[in-house]
């Protein structure tokens, strides 16, 4: 059924104020969706949207190509033999009957649940339907892995052993940075992120970029770094002895902030900008020259790369090391210092509040959140059933030969999304349509903002949304208490029941034309109470100890190979992850990306 409000766009064109479904965060983009008689007839961006002030690139401007797309699945498919010309149309009741049997075939610890971006569509930063999906397990006692892993999760584990999690926002920095180090990050992942660069620049900021290649930003920036993959750790360690050894270092910050600095200064000492040089192939008197430009020069910001930065080899190690710079020259805490933004951060202050209800989950052999041992899992058949919501788990995991081994020989297989993947053609027993991030209500959040996404059209064909299908499996599997709420939009509150928010509700939203700032400092760890046991920036770790890790930040050596190259990934303009069959599904997409391509 569709809400009055919906109904009313029968009769009528209206513009329906929105956000882009892709989920470029920092960046999410505001956008309007012009609907007529119940059909989408364009869409533009908002100019009225604070973040991006009307700017749609490419992938945004493609959006409305889901809309009518002959691709896209619309009923939901079930095949008894793995083969391409298997497939039969089914209800709804007969898909779920068949997923909940084999469920319980298999026992609840032998199903897993996986999402990714495409389940968060209409809802990143909230995460409202991952919570759905973390309620479900827990009430359900199934496995739940947390998608961050093949994201920013390895980024997150480095800087949170620093205890550097929250990040200063794209406003303070325009406003205020004298100096800003964009380290493996890509303008493509971040674009409203730009404008606020430039207006850096034209205060007279200085913009320096590290990265294996040259991106879009090294067109912004005054100096350019090429760096060998897998080395920044190594960078960030010489420019710290650079740093210590010409005491440069901040002696009030280092005193009262952090946690060994004596372990870190000895710690350093070998690691001279003749030693990276060799390992980076940058030059000794660049690094030392950068260290001392960015220590000299306050205050400075380092914008870390949200993802590809921590995708290959000493991943979480770079983000120890480069967090640990801003502690040494007194740069948290401070206008225009610290760490930028960066994918899936918050500022201070930032938050929403849970619905998983953690507390229910029963006691059971639960696979960890890495993808070695869910891969592991799967082969050895403890995990016998997969659920994947919006996800392309063969793009997405490492050592695809082994997941796809998994899979193949895995009891179950469901793939609920907008359109079929390498995934779903190959392995998949149960294909659900997916509904599309107009035809649900939802709700996204930047940094600094919350935007409410009205629903503005009927779903397509029989696609559901993620709560009626866990609703759907929930009651067939006894699960009274997963979904109390009447409605999506009292979930949505729910989560938004927080003080960054002011409490704020799905109504309040309305009132307030689908916008509302949240009550967050621009500037990280303004109290300097940071993520760490000690409440100080960890220099040296005892947790990283305790499991095995080094306590100092360290540089790895990359294993000698009888293979000259070494894979890196990066964003380009027109894709997202593998959103849209890796953006062959819509057309304006596939039109640029006529096959992989091999940067060298």
């Amino acid at each position: 059924m569709l809400t009055p409000k919906v109904e009313h766009l029968m009769t009528t064109t209206k513009t329906i104020r929105t956000m882009c479904p892709m989920n470029c965060h920092p960046t999410q983009c505001g956008m309007l969706a012009e609907v007529n008689d119940g059909r989408l007839v364009g869409i533009t961006g908002d100019h009225d949207n604070p973040d991006s002030h009307g700017f749609l690139c490419v992938r945004g401007r493609a959006a409305g190509e889901i809309i009518g797309n002959s691709k896209r699945l619309l009923t939901p498919l079930i095949r008894e033999r793995r083969s391409h010309d298997a497939w039969q149309e089914s209800s709804w009741d007969n898909a779920l009957d068949l997923v909940t049997e084999r469920m319980e075939l298999v026992g609840r610890e032998a199903v897993g649940i996986w999402s990714g971006h495409g389940n968060l569509a209409n809802n990143y930063g909230l995460f409202t339907n991952n919570q759905l999906l973390g309620r479900f397990a827990n009430h359900y006692g199934c496995q739940n892995w947390n998608p961050q892993m093949i994201c920013w999760g390895l980024g997150g584990f480095g800087l949170g052993l620093t205890g550097a999690l929250e990040t200063n926002t794209k406003e303070d920095m325009g406003e205020n940075a004298a100096m800003i180090l964009l380290w493996g990050a890509n303008l493509v992942s971040q674009p409203n992120t730009i404008p606020h660069l430039v207006t850096a620049k034209k205060r007279g900021a200085r913009l320096i970029t590290v990265d294996v290649r040259k991106t879009e930003a090294t067109a912004q920036a005054d100096e350019m770094i090429l760096i060998r993959p897998g080395t920044d750790a190594a960078l960030a360690l010489a420019m710290m002895h650079t740093i210590i050894a010409e005491d440069h270092h901040d002696k009030n910050f280092v005193s009262n902030h952090t946690v060994g600095f004596e372990e870190l200064a000895n710690h350093v000492r070998p690691f001279t900008p003749n030693w990276a040089s060799d390992i980076t192939g940058v030059d000794a008197i660049r690094i030392r020259s950068l260290a001392r430009l960015y220590a000299e020069t306050k205050p400075a910001m380092i914008i870390i790369g949200g993802s590809s930065i921590h995708k290959g080899l000493n991943g979480w190690r770079a983000a120890r090391a480069i967090s640990c710079l801003p502690a040494l020259t007194g740069n948290f805490g401070v206008n225009g210092g610290g760490i930028g933004p960066r994918h899936s951060s918050s500022c201070h202050g930032g938050g929403f509040a849970t619905i998983t209800d953690r507390d229910k989950r029963p006691a059971g052999n639960y696979i960890p959140n890495q993808m070695s041992e869910i891969s592991a899992a799967i082969s050895d058949r403890r995990v016998r059933a997969l659920i994947l919501f919006g996800s392309n788990m063969l793009s997405s995991y490492a050592d695809a030969e082994n997941v796809a081994a998994g899979l193949d020989e895995a009891e179950l297989v469901v793939t609920y999304d907008l359109f079929m993947n390498e995934t779903s053609r190959q392995f998949a027993d149960v294909v659900l349509p997916a509904t599309a991030w107009l035809e649900d209500i939802g709700c996204k959040s930047t940094n600094t903002h919350i935007y409410l996404m009205e629903q503005a059209l009927e779903p397509e064909g029989e696609a559901w949304p993620v709560q009626d299908v866990l609703k759907g499996l929930g009651s067939r599997l006894g699960l009274n208490e997963f979904y109390p709420w009447v409605s999506q939009e009292e979930v949505i509150s729910a989560v938004l029941d927080h003080p960054s928010t002011g409490h704020a509700t799905v109504a309040d939203l309305r009132s307030m034309a689908g916008i509302k700032a949240l009550d967050v400092s621009h500037v990280a760890y303004p109290t300097h109470q940071y993520h760490t046991p000690s409440g100080k920036i960890e220099f040296s770790s005892v947790r990283a100890e305790k499991v095995g890790l080094p306590r100092l930040p360290v540089h790895e050596d990359i294993a000698v190979s009888e293979f000259p190259l070494v894979l890196c990934q990066g964003r380009t303009i027109t894709q997202f992850h593998s959103f849209y069959d890796h953006g062959q599904a819509l057309p304006s997409l596939a039109k640029h990306d006529l096959g992989a391509q091999l940067w060298l």
